[in-house]
């Protein structure tokens, strides 16, 4: 322990003598846009690259690569084991002793894990060593993620202790396996590709991966390039990524011209941006009202490129998004005998929201009947009774198609069950399909089948790891409370630990979570904004749970726009002078001003 202490004593002094990125480095750049701003990066990053060996790189992690804004101590900061809400499964020190060697779990060591895998560029230098985009990660989460390309798994085959799932990614233009790794750190390997496609500018062109298109200007296929610049933007950069920054330029004498200079990304490839907002919504309708839902129905938007999805407000407070462009759906978690006033809005995949529809209002009904329940699940509706493990599809009790992954069918506890295996490194999944009402409390009941031990099953919400069910050879019935995520929501459920036990699960229930008019926010004590005035390229908003703000300059144009779940908001693009925040909570819209100096 003593040992440990020193060596991150020696880590803190390393990290504050960590050289700044010259206030110069981008001057060449200034005024360029599209491609040409591209090849200047090129130029940029590039002259006085220093290549340093491949083992060196544990030695950069060292400041790189280091646990000062979660646990805050001085372990590897591996995004792919990293909680940032909660404790780590496992923590690995920067010594040689943590280091892969062999693993058959995950928390057994940590190694190197190449964000455009070595076969890409068959393990040429200087893309081997370069630290931008070769990071630190538990080595059996390495192994899974493989050399699939990034994308969203809806129904994953295997997902580690934090959350980080692979699995299949259906999208026009690739239909394959893919790696999605958790909301907290897709900005920043969204950024770490670019840097790589800026980087090796003249060469990546003639790599194959299904993330690129053959050309060394756009480098990304339509669907990648749409992936990385979401991720871009949805999760902005930290302090945490500006201090990797500039202790990479330490390292080997450039940097990732995406952290600097967030902006960068759509003056290359979206220097003409869409600024015009689709339609407005129509002829919205409210009907078949219950105890504790509401349908609606509307008249779909048009757009100049694509309407991507609708906002569903409540009293003029944003309930939820559709995620989808189907112009119907049914608002969960009311209130019996309740009036609430209904508007949509339409997007576009530029967050360009048109204006609002017109407003309809329904009361629920109070038959007393109703539950918060927002979905219950028996698995009565499997029509299969097999023995094998594959994958099977159903259609639930809510009407949505459900997934198990390496699951078998012929199993009962109080009826129909399925059942999940755990035993083997691609652990079996229960997939939910996406509901609207949010979830506060699951219900499920379980019991352990043909022999094992005790265990657990962890519970995901949204790809969120939000707790963990036991189980053993009895039936037992658990309640995991508190889980509180509004919107729309997918429940995925797997075995906590690799080698686990095959599992059946049945009779699944979530509450409905929906604050909406029963919450209320007081301004001096729910809501922090600093610092302001902004003095730096960085402003925090803190909130009791995540809500939408939106920045418009003084001319009432938006100039950037999110949810308070971010720790940090990168506000360089901002040029100085006076804004204003509207922050839209249950209770009503906040509005605050900014000065930006």
């Amino acid at each position: 322990m003593k040992q440990f202490y020193l060596s991150l004593s020696l880590i803190l002094i390393s990290i504050s003598a960590i050289a700044q990125i010259p206030s110069n480095y981008y001057d060449s750049a200034a005024g360029l846009n599209g491609y040409s701003l591209k090849t200047e990066l090129h130029n940029i990053i590039s002259t006085g690259y220093q290549q340093n060996s491949y083992d060196n790189l544990y030695t950069g992690y060292q400041t790189t690569d280091v646990d000062l804004y979660y646990e805050n101590d001085g372990t590897v900061l591996d995004m792919y084991s990293e909680k940032p809400a909660g404790t780590d499964a496992y923590n690995y020190n920067h010594t040689s002793g943590d280091q892969c060697g062999n693993y058959n779990s995950e928390g057994d060591c940590y190694n190197r894990e190449h964000l455009i895998p070595q076969s890409v560029y068959n393990q040429a230098l200087p893309m081997r060593t370069d630290i931008h985009q070769v990071i630190p990660t538990d080595g059996k989460v390495n192994g899974q993620r493989s050399n699939f390309p990034f994308g969203i798994v809806s129904s994953p085959s295997w997902i580690s202790t934090n959350g980080s799932k692979v699995g299949n990614y259906t999208t026009v233009g690739y239909n394959g396996q893919a790696f999605e790794p958790i909301d907290e750190f897709k900005g920043d390997i969204a950024r770490a590709v670019l840097y790589f496609a800026v980087r090796y500018e003249g060469q990546v062109g003639n790599w194959n991966f299904p993330m690129f298109d053959g050309s060394n200007d756009k480098v990304f296929t339509d669907w990648a390039l749409d992936l990385l610049l979401q991720w871009h933007a949805n999760d902005p950069v930290s302090q945490r990524e500006i201090d990797r920054n500039n202790a990479a330029y330490n390292y080997q004498n450039n940097a990732n011209p995406f952290v600097s200079h967030p902006e960068y990304a759509q003056l290359i490839w979206n220097p003409n941006p869409d600024v015009t907002p689709p339609t407005t919504p129509t002829m919205l309708v409210a009907f078949n009202p219950t105890d504790n839902s509401v349908n609606l129905d509307w008249n779909a938007s048009s757009d100049n490129v694509a309407v991507t999805s609708y906002n569903v407000y409540i009293g003029g407070t944003l309930a939820f998004n559709t995620s989808n462009t189907t112009t119907s759906t049914v608002v969960n978690g009311l209130q019996p005998d309740t009036m609430y006033c209904f508007t949509v809005t339409a997007l576009d995949a530029n967050a360009n929201e048109s204006a609002i529809s017109n407003e309809v209002c329904e009361t629920t009904t109070n038959s007393g009947t109703g539950t918060q329940d927002c979905v219950t699940e028996t698995f009565e509706n499997i029509s299969t009774s097999s023995s094998s493990y594959t994958d099977v599809n159903w259609t639930g009790d809510n009407g949505l198609t459900w997934t198990a992954t390496e699951a078998r069918t012929d199993q009962m506890i109080n009826g129909k069950a399925i059942v999940i295996d755990g035993r083997g490194s691609t652990m079996g999944t229960l997939t939910s399909p996406t509901i609207s009402g949010g979830i506060g409390n699951l219900t499920l009941t379980t019991k352990r089948v043909f022999g094992g031990s005790t265990g657990d099953l962890s519970v995901y919400v949204n790809g969120v790891l939000k707790g963990t069910v036991p189980y053993d050879n009895t039936v037992q019935t658990t309640s995991l409370s508190g889980i509180n995520t509004e919107g729309n929501v997918s429940v995925t459920i797997s075995e906590n630990t690799s080698q686990g036990d095959r599992v059946a699960i049945d009779d699944l229930s979530w509450t409905c979570y929906s604050v909406l008019g029963t919450e209320t926010f007081n301004e001096t004590s729910d809501i922090s904004i600093y610092p302001n005035p902004i003095a730096g390229s960085t402003l925090t908003i803190k909130t009791k749970r995540p809500l939408p703000y939106t920045i418009y300059d003084v001319l009432g144009q938006r100039v950037k726009s999110g949810t308070t779940d971010e720790k940090t908001i990168n506000v360089s693009n901002l040029n100085n002078g006076l804004y204003l925040i509207k922050i839209k909570t249950p209770s009503g819209n906040i509005t605050k001003k900014l000065v930006k100096q």
